[in-house]
């Protein structure tokens, strides 16, 4: 348990790092934001095939299968669903818009805010979940990949607030609290699984079909967005390869 809170903790945590990282350096280039965000996309790509899905066809039996395929969907539907409630990053901050814009508007600056906070709780929850499997040194890679990729976000989150007009203070508030909402995401996928072990391959393939829409659907995309593509891509395999030579060592 003390693993698992502080990994949430870590978890949460790096969206703070991130910020710190927006508030020194206000300027980031899209290059660097996106080799990083790739990097973790290739991460969190394996570590959802890896650590969450192939886990959940083997712990589901004989319709581990189907039970992953079903989770998948229904953990991808999920997001879909909150996509359309709350539309998230780069359907925000388009590629013709950057981010650090000095006519950016107040409200949605934080209607951006708002929708990296409401993702990063099924992001959490993927994180939780893994551990509940009780394989740590996998939970430990899906949770470093999704750290990984708040860290771009915690930097993307403030520039815009400065730019029109929040507060140094509140905004690095409102940039902490988003890395908070991970932290219960992570508890709350930790404690379903330990409790009701029976729901563990759904939740597994749940949490892994949430990883592959938030890569397929928000990060590759954003990675793609400002001229960086030939070097997204290699940093995504970079990150992929990465997470499968663990993946096998710790094997």
């Amino acid at each position: 348990m003390e693993l698992v809170l502080l990994t949430a903790l870590g978890v949460g945590g790096a969206t703070v790092i991130g910020s710190v990282i927006g508030f020194c350096f206000k300027k980031i280039s899209h290059q660097f934001s996106d080799i990083v965000l790739s990097f973790a996309a290739g991460v969190m790509l394996a570590a959802a095939v890896l650590g969450l899905i192939l886990p959940s066809v083997e712990y589901g039996g004989k319709w581990g299968i189907v039970i992953a395929i079903i989770g998948i969907f229904v953990g991808a539907l999920c997001l879909n669903l909150v996509d359309k409630l709350v539309p998230h990053l780069h359907k925000l901050i388009g590629p013709d818009q950057e981010s650090h814009g000095h006519n950016t508007n107040l409200s949605k600056v934080l209607l951006f805010v708002t929708a990296i906070a409401i993702h990063n709780l099924p992001e959490g929850i993927a994180a939780g979940v893994g551990f509940g499997s009780g394989n740590n040194a996998e939970a430990l890679v899906i949770a470093g990949g999704i750290a990984l990729q708040n860290i771009p976000e915690g930097m993307v989150i403030i520039a815009p607030m400065l730019a029109a007009g929040v507060s140094p203070k509140k905004t690095f508030i409102c940039a902490a609290l988003t890395g908070v909402i991970e932290v219960v995401g992570t508890l709350i996928g930790y404690f379903a699984v330990t409790v009701a072990n029976a729901i563990l391959p759904f939740a597994l393939a749940f949490a892994g079909g949430t990883m592959l829409y938030v890569i397929s659907d928000e990060m590759i995309p954003e990675t793609h967005a400002h001229g960086s593509e030939r070097g997204a891509t290699w940093s995504l395999l970079a990150g992929f390869c990465l997470m499968l030579a663990t993946d096998v060592l710790l094997g």
